[in-house]
């Protein structure tokens, strides 16, 4: 059910996004603001541009800048490229490993009013029962390294938060001095981490209930009653907690194809968007209760955008983040010693996207090369009609 449609994010934010803030004035936090604000001007005469003109048939083509906002939709291409990157000359020739730990649905609305705090500790949850689970010598044995990204968002905008981890299949002994190898397909089992988990999620909870540093407010309002809390932690503990460990990578070759669509996504790529009916959104998702198969989901604008903006980040709060042996401080030196005992060298070699490629060839005459010929400057006007897309190359 490929997507045809030309419509964006950014033509429902225009459209009915005024309204929005209208009705919702006083309860969206700058994050959000900022998040609709960028998307709605971004690639538009509001950001200004540059003018590109052909040096054989001097046609010329206005490329408006981007809002680089790291929820918008179409920004996201070049800053995964620079970061991948970065990252294929950290990648180890071996089996890695993707494993996804999510809070249970019944955490959600508090992990909602209690975003920073509650998705921090689900980072240090994950992390921290990876790596013990891995230090255990009843089961691997080894120091681990890992990358964790924060997703919030299930295929219906539902708020949904979990963080997928990218571990590789093996680490470092407890004297640093051999690498110890996972077995072929399987790292550290699954139940045990879950249980690990929950226990340190739940611990942390209670931490903060206890420190007051919890918002128990609208639909969470009863957990401000110490009885009730601890009815809610006893329940929470009582379940098993979902630990998936996806089917292993081959190696980091894969691993960069996997990251290059995984860590710079949001919460829906405009190519899911297939039109408005009215002011409804009709927008496709997968079911993966259905074996993945490809549905259709009408939302009424105001409710899209309120499910949007409910995965607009914290200002400042970081979505990806390293532990273990690739934590920022030591990352260098433990990859040196990696790659020492396993005695390879891991360097990939990376294609750019054609997305974060700058326009050389002239969509015209397919001969001459477009070059810099001029800047657009940024409009500083309230927000109003725009130009929305840069217009079609014209003669010069």
């Amino acid at each position: 059910m490929a997507s045809t449609s030309s419509l964006e994010v950014a033509d429902i934010f225009r459209a009915y996004g005024p309204r929005f803030r209208g009705q919702h004035a006083g309860r969206l936090l700058l994050s959000q603001l900022k998040a609709m604000s960028a998307i709605e001007t971004c690639r538009t005469s509001v950001l200004g541009g540059h003018v590109y003109e052909c040096d054989q048939c001097r046609e010329q083509r206005i490329a408006y800048n981007p809002c680089r906002n790291r929820h918008c939709p179409k920004c996201q291409g070049a800053e995964r490229f620079r970061w991948l990157e970065a990252r294929q000359q950290e990648l180890l020739p071996v089996e890695y490993f993707h494993i996804v730990f999510t809070i249970p649905a019944e955490l959600r609305s508090l992990a909602l009013r209690n975003q920073k705090i509650l998705y921090n500790l689900l980072f240090r949850s994950a992390s921290g029962a990876l790596l013990e689970v891995a230090t255990d010598p009843k089961h691997l044995g080894a120091r681990l390294g890992l990358l964790a990204v924060l997703h919030t968002w299930g295929q219906q905008l539902t708020h949904h938060p979990h963080v997928h981890c990218i571990v590789p299949g093996g680490g470092l002994s407890p004297a640093g001095d051999r690498w110890v190898s996972a077995r072929p397909g399987f790292l550290v089992p699954v139940r045990v981490l879950g249980r690990i988990f929950r226990g340190k999620y739940l611990a942390g909870l209670e931490a903060a209930y206890k420190a007051g540093q919890l918002a128990l407010v609208g639909a969470v309002s009863d957990l401000a009653s110490t009885p009730r809390f601890a009815e809610f932690l006893d329940k929470l503990y009582q379940q098993e907690w979902v630990v998936y460990s996806k089917r292993p990578f081959a190696g980091p070759e894969t691993v960069l194809k996997y990251l290059a669509g995984y860590t710079h996504r949001v919460a829906i790529s405009n190519q899911r968007l297939l039109r408005l009916e009215g002011e409804t959104v009709v927008l496709s998702y997968r079911d993966y209760r259905r074996r993945g198969r490809r549905r259709l989901l009408r939302l009424p604008s105001e409710e899209f955008i309120r499910r949007f903006l409910q995965h607009v980040l914290p200002e400042g709060f970081v979505r990806i983040r390293y532990y273990g042996l690739f934590a920022n401080r030591h990352r260098a030196e433990n990859l040196e010693r990696c790659r020492g005992l396993l005695g390879v060298d891991s360097q990939v070699k990376l294609v750019p996207p054609t997305e974060t490629r700058q326009p050389q060839i002239c969509p015209n005459c397919g001969e001459g090369s477009l070059k810099i010929e001029g800047q657009i400057s940024a409009s500083i006007e309230a927000r109003g009609p725009v130009q929305e897309r840069a217009p079609p190359c014209r003669a010069a």
